[in-house]
């Protein structure tokens, strides 16, 4: 219930500060955009949509024999897919840049959250390319040092290590009288069978 409680308390804290920003003119508007841009990028991604969209299609290729395979009747679904593939460049577009926006804010709560992270690199979006790609090899040759450290760091943990293992590998030695009770039970055998191939003979 506490959980619950501190998460509605920090759910309208964060709605309190982003409510917060100048209101202009256009901003029922947006908001209007906003909701509908994510209803029907939503609604278009759905199986729903797509056998719509097929069973379109097919409609308008059953009607080729009626229409003769005209100009007119392919220029009826070209004109079509046109259309909607013009208007729903804008609506994915803003799709986009919330779901963009609303990943930088957590990244940024994150950084703000860790201590020892790099406040500066929640402004990273609004630098430069060159600065980002300065920025990116940085921080690779630093995740390339972190890596050589830590294989280093393990060859001398495995070098430091007694040969424990190989001892326990190694097969158990014999007893020395063990080889000498199997050649003189061999050669009793072979005294046993020399006897009786010489009572054969005879």
């Amino acid at each position: 219930m506490r959980e619950k409680t501190a998460g509605d308390d920090r759910g309208r804290r964060i709605r309190r500060r982003a409510g917060n920003g100048g209101a202009g003119r256009l901003r029922p508007l947006s908001r209007l955009f906003d909701h509908f841009a994510t209803a029907v990028t939503r609604w278009t991604g759905s199986p729903i949509a797509f056998s719509a969209a097929c069973a379109a299609i097919l409609a308008w290729a059953s009607t080729g024999p009626l229409f003769g395979y005209s100009e007119v009747w392919q220029l009826v679904v070209n004109t079509g897919t046109t259309i909607v593939t013009f208007l729903m460049v804008f609506l994915i577009q803003q799709a986009q840049n919330k779901d963009s926006r609303a990943l930088h804010v957590k990244l940024d709560e994150l950084l703000v959250a860790v201590k020892g992270a790099d406040v500066a690199l929640a402004e990273a979006e609004n630098l430069d390319d060159d600065r980002l790609l300065e920025l990116a090899d940085a921080y690779a040759a630093r995740a390339r040092r972190l890596v050589e450290h830590s294989t280093q760091r393990q060859r001398r943990d495995r070098g430091a290590e007694p040969e424990v293992g190989a001892a326990r590998t190694r097969p158990a030695r014999r007893p020395a009288g063990a080889k000498v009770r199997r050649h003189a039970r061999s050669s009793w055998w072979q005294k046993q069978y020399a006897k009786q191939r010489r009572g054969g003979d005879a």
